[in-house]
């Protein structure tokens, strides 16, 4: 499977193709889309309360270990 034939298949899943799509565009746009996640973090904490942000910090977990592997590796 070609780098081409991957990001393809990438852009295409409705919600996280956009945003990468977008990204690749203009690298600018990471910004706007770190306030959007951290607004609606702050906005699930607002009505859910510590669970809301126990289940982020949980969900960051395999994302926090392949970034110690890949520091790790060099």
């Amino acid at each position: 499977m070609t780098s081409a034939t991957f990001a393809r298949g990438f852009y295409a899943i409705p919600f996280f193709g956009w945003i990468a799509r977008d990204i690749s565009r203009d690298i600018n746009n990471v910004w706007y889309a770190l306030v959007i996640l951290l607004t609606a973090l702050a906005l699930a904490v607002k009505t859910w309360g510590l669970v809301a942000l126990a289940m982020t910090a949980l969900a960051m977990v395999p994302v926090m270990f392949v970034l110690l592997i890949m520091i790790t590796r060099g």
